[in-house]
């Protein structure tokens, strides 16, 4: 009997202990499960929506806090500090685990909480200098009175709602990852911000361009490459003038002919290096943003109306976070950044303001020649200089700390040295072996000020001035006021660039090769009142060829912005919904340019079967619009992916272990379609068969059947547009469980409505401007990130219609909107 109780109670504690400890994945049970501080205690009632008061340490008066009926926060501040502060703090009520996950993930200490599998990603974010970046724009900022405020008071009051949590009331996510929300830091804010630069940066090719210039030789790289799109819409309407004296140094090259090629000596002046050990990545067009405004000509209330949907990564919790905030010098309202001071997009009395990424070249790749392994010195102009050290010490749940040395040169850091089989090549495979990395993101900056003066604006005068303290990442701001003024600028910090300088990767022996300075930003491509009556972009080329500075060579397709455009110039009394419904348009400009053409030169081959037969049929009657019930759209979609595959793949192969390369854009493959019948690309003309481009057509288009048949199943109803493209909106750290449930989708990555396979509109936006304005806007996701609280996705089945909703917008506390508040905090000392 004494050894039964004996064994009973080593089981017992056995147990206890085993309950209480993380295995693997799977969180502590005990803990997890307890009742009383367990997951059960993240259940948010709906009736939980009550008036209440807290007494805050830190804030200098009483702030008030109304929720409206979408659990949106309009707070309200007698100072600045007290208003940062209730942001900060109501942010991180909402959205705690959040902010801290995504802190974690840029400043490369996610293996903190998850373990040895966050090792390379940890390492790849250190040594991208994600850190270094945020520390600069940190000093920076707080040389600036107004700025170091604003992020002490935001940080302060994120902390105060911290310090009010027992382990009891922490978020979700910490439970399941069975680990402690740490107090936040001016610096965090410093770090979602440079993710948000990182984010937007995309993929870099210049290992590709520089293999194809060394295989395919410059005739062919100019020609395949150009400097220039052959079909572009700029943001900058075309013939727009320059009325600024350029300053010394480079100068764009202007190119005329249907096929630019840039001099020979733009590239013959940068060196090659060898690439033979260098690892590649894949460049795929974009995350897709667009923004509009129209001026009271065009619209029915007497005043511009504004229109902004950026297309970023689609989480739970939403990426964006809604709030309006009423201090002593602004009210401005819209969506915010978790973790960030401000709001980003959004409007206030006076203006309306927003952004898409410009997506100039502000990332170069330098090979960097070093003296020996030790890689202590590195060669410019035949001397060595320095390299500066940086340890970087990866903290390790459940396991030992490993050290990694990051070695910065002038240019910026290395970000690999050699070829990793550890799971750092997924995340480095487009990056030069020992290549140093200039980036805009690295350099000091006080992006933070420029909304801070945006949420307080009340003109274009002030619009101008806010665009001053911009870096990065460089965005394309439009602007819209009551006094019936529209704008837009593409806006940042562009290095100045001779032709093509950052096309390839440059020879860091060379301090030639360096940047030197800097567009001025008051020559910022920009403009004002139109004589068309819009501003809108969608991610084009900013400028057409006049303008007298090299920005980059390649930016995403003209398609959105041309049929922005084009439904923007037949605008006639136009109201919101008029531009609720632009957002929505799902029709294909590609399909507009190249079907016909496509059509016809493949209807002619006689190897073409009778469901390959049937397919052209429907594609003749098609609308060219990527409706969820569309037939003709996978099939269209799939075949011009066939087609680029058939046209480039043997010479440009993005499968090659060694000098990997990247296919010539979209804008170059419809010139070929469309203006080249006889093209070499197609292949050689064999006696006695269809000409080489319809053979290549009619390959590609049964090619693009039997993929779609193995795929879907026999041609019919499950070849849909929305069925082959099911989505869901995924949780921000991919838990089972806690993303959304699978829809179909309109639209496409190439339509104004561009849904991709994770991301979309992440947030939908438009402003009538008048006395007062009103706003319609939309989440993918809702305000809380409480997976156990209604608003976490009560957006979502609202922006699957293409709905918005109307954005209460408090001038005062007696405001006549009452009825739409459902609950008030009171925060006092």
């Amino acid at each position: 009997m004494k050894l039964k109780a004996v064994l009973t109670i080593f089981l017992c504690v056995g147990l206890a202990i085993a309950l209480n400890k993380k295995i693997g994945d799977i969180p502590p049970l005990g803990k997890f499960l307890n009742p009383f501080n367990g997951f059960w205690q993240n259940a948010d009632p709906i009736s939980s929506e009550t008036d209440h008061s807290l007494t805050v340490k830190g804030i200098k008066s009483t702030v008030e806090i109304f929720y409206d009926d979408q659990h949106i926060p309009h707070i309200i501040a007698k100072d600045d500090y007290d208003l940062y502060f209730a942001q900060g703090y109501i942010t991180a009520k909402d959205r705690l685990w959040q902010m801290d996950f995504q802190t974690r993930y840029a400043s490369g200490r996610l293996a903190e909480v998850v373990g040895s599998k966050a090792i390379p990603l940890d390492r790849y974010q250190r040594r991208m200098g994600m850190m270094f970046g945020a520390e600069k724009m940190l000093a920076e900022s707080m040389k600036d009175p107004i700025s170091k405020l604003i992020l002490e008071a935001y940080a302060d009051g994120v902390n105060a709602y911290i310090a009010s949590l027992s382990p009891t009331d922490y978020p979700l996510e910490f439970k399941l990852l069975d680990y402690e929300p740490e107090l936040w830091r001016p610096i965090n804010s410093a770090l979602l911000l440079k993710l948000m630069s990182a984010t937007l940066a995309g993929s870099t090719d210049e290992l590709y361009m520089t293999n194809i210039l060394k295989t395919h030789g410059k005739e062919i790289t100019a020609n395949l490459f150009p400097n220039y799109p052959f079909r572009e819409d700029p943001i900058i309407p075309t013939g727009t003038p320059w009325s600024f004296e350029t300053i010394t140094g480079a100068k764009r090259e202007k190119t005329g002919s249907l096929h630019p090629k840039k001099s020979e000596s733009s590239l013959s002046s940068i060196p090659l290096v060898d690439q033979n050990s260098l690892l590649t990545g894949n460049k795929e067009e974009g995350l897709g943003s667009n923004n509009w405004a129209i001026s009271s000509t065009r619209s029915n209330t007497g005043h511009p109306i504004l229109a902004n949907d950026p297309h970023l990564s689609l989480t739970l919790p939403s990426i964006w976070y809604q709030v309006q905030l009423q201090g002593p010098n602004s009210n401005s309202c819209g969506v915010s950044i978790p973790g960030a001071p401000c709001v980003i997009i959004g409007f206030n009395q006076h203006i309306a303001w927003g952004v898409t990424n410009v997506g100039s070249d502000v990332l170069d790749w330098y090979q960097i020649t070093f003296k020996d392994e030790k890689k202590d010195l590195y060669l410019v102009d035949n001397q060595w200089k320095k390299t500066i050290k940086r340890i970087e010490k990866i903290n390790v749940r459940s396991g030992s700390a490993v050290f990694d040395t990051v070695y910065y040169t002038h240019h910026g850091p290395i970000s690999v040295m050699e070829k990793s089989g550890d799971g750092q090549r997924s995340l480095t495979n487009n990056i030069p072996i020992d290549a140093a990395l200039k980036w805009v993101a690295h350099l000091p900056s006080n992006d933070l000020r420029t909304f801070y003066e945006l949420n307080s604006a009340k003109n274009y005068e002030e619009y101008r001035k806010a665009l001053t303290f911009f870096t990065a990442p460089a965005q394309n701001f439009i602007f819209a006021d009551n006094q019936d003024n529209i704008a837009i600028t593409p806006n940042g910090y562009f290095p100045l660039k001779a032709p093509e300088h950052g096309k390839f990767i440059l020879d860091g022996k060379y301090s030639k090769n360096d940047w030197s300075n800097r567009i001025p930003a008051e020559q910022n491509p920009s403009v004002k009142n139109p004589s068309r009556g819009f501003v809108s972009s969608a991610n084009q080329s900013p400028v057409d060829q006049s303008y007298p500075y090299y920005l980059n060579w390649e930016y995403a397709p003209y398609d959105r912005g041309h049929r922005i455009n084009e439904r923007l110039a037949k605008l006639e009394h136009a109201t919101v919904d008029s531009l609720r419904l632009i957002q929505l348009d799902n029709r294909s400009i590609l399909a507009d340019d190249i079907l016909d053409t496509i059509i016809s030169a493949t209807d002619g081959a006689k190897n073409l079967n009778d469901t390959d037969r049937k397919a052209l049929t429907l594609l003749r009657k098609w609308n060219h619009h990527y409706d969820a019930n569309s037939i003709e759209a996978t099939i269209f979609e799939q075949w011009y992916q066939c087609i680029e595959n058939e046209l480039w793949g043997e010479q440009f192969t993005k499968n090659k272990t060694s000098e990997k390369m990247r296919y010539p854009n979209r804008d170059r493959t419809v010139a070929l379609l469309l203006d080249e019948p006889n093209s070499i690309w197609y292949g050689e003309k064999k006696p006695g068969e269809l000409n080489p481009r319809s053979r290549l057509l009619a390959r590609a288009l049964h090619k693009t059947i039997q993929q779609l048949t193995k795929k879907n199943g026999p041609f019919g109803e499950n070849w849909k547009w929305g069925m082959v493209n099911e989505r869901r909106v995924l949780h921000l750290a991919s838990i089972n469980g806690l993303g959304s449930f699978k829809f179909p989708v309109n639209g496409s990555g190439r339509t104004i409505n561009a849904i991709r396979e994770k991301s979309g509109p992440s947030w939908r936006m438009v402003v009538a401007l008048g006395n007062p304005p009103k706003a319609y806007g939309i989440l993918p996701g809702g305000s809380s990130g409480n997976p156990g609280s209604i608003y976490y996705d009560n957006q979502l089945k609202g922006w699957l219609k293409g709905e918005l909703k109307e954005l209460l917008f408090l001038m005062d506390k007696k405001s006549d909107v009452q009825n739409r508040i459902v609950s008030k905090i009171t925060l006092t000392k």
